[in-house]
């Protein structure tokens, strides 16, 4: 699936339960992936290299929790991290994304769905990170110090280059090419995702919002750039 002619790409499947980690290898190897098991977030973080470019994450592990090693994924890679865990809960669910995963799969899941997930990850982080060729020239959207450019898929506040996750570039992207207009959390997780929004979407928005606040304000508590309209969404000042 990669660009390079004769390259896979490569995932790495975290789950210390043996028989769950041979079932997706055999799925996702049918597929023409290449994959790398790790039994334990230790064995992961040992095996984490640049030419990974996909993990899937079980969160409850013996010794280090799959949140565990997200952060710390998150402090060395941008790579997609699809959580898959049995704990639903909607404040399971923030803390997965709080965390720096980027999509949630709960089990039990059907197989169908964990390959449209994992595709569907690549694909965004692929456009992300300029994997596509480009022949036409950068094209730039500026607004007051936030400044991307569309073929890059890069950011800058101030000058100074923004570290964004895929997704939230492309909460980013969304709202700065329409200034002053409105996203409710459907509308940007529907553009987003390209899936239906359900009710417990909003806190994965509301997640995805302080992190990219985080990075983007000089006081992410009293924000001037992304603000919240009470009651309808989102807008960029």
């Amino acid at each position: 699936m990669k660009n390079i002619i004769g390259e896979k790409t490569r995932i790495m499947i975290v789950d210390d339960d043996k028989e769950i980690r041979e079932v997706i290898s055999v799925l996702l190897s049918n597929e023409n992936f290449e994959i790398i098991e790790a039994g334990s977030g230790e064995e992961a973080l040992k095996a984490l290299s640049a030419n990974i470019d996909l993990i899937i994450l079980d969160v409850m592990m013996p010794g280090i929790s799959g949140y565990q090693v997200s952060r710390v994924i998150r402090e060395l890679s941008n790579v997609p991290i699809l959580f898959l865990t049995a704990r639903t809960q909607s404040s399971d669910l923030v803390l997965g994304y709080s965390s720096g995963g980027d999509d949630y799969l709960a089990k039990p899941f059907f197989y169908p769905e964990l390959i449209a997930r994992v595709k569907g990850l690549l694909r965004r982080y692929t456009v992300y990170q300029g994997k596509k060729v480009h022949t036409r020239k950068s094209e730039y959207i500026e607004w007051g110090e936030l400044r991307i450019d569309c073929c890059r898929n890069m950011a800058w506040k101030c000058g100074k280059e923004l570290e964004l996750t895929s997704t939230e570039y492309r909460i980013l992207r969304l709202l700065l090419a329409h200034p002053g207009q409105v996203f409710s959390a459907q509308n940007i997780y529907e553009s987003i995702w390209e899936e239906p929004f359900h009710s417990g979407d909003s806190n994965s928005i509301m997640v995805f919002i302080r992190r990219l606040r985080s990075k983007i304000e000089d006081d992410p508590h009293h924000p001037v750039h992304l603000v919240t309209v009470w009651g309808k969404g989102y807008r960029i000042e």
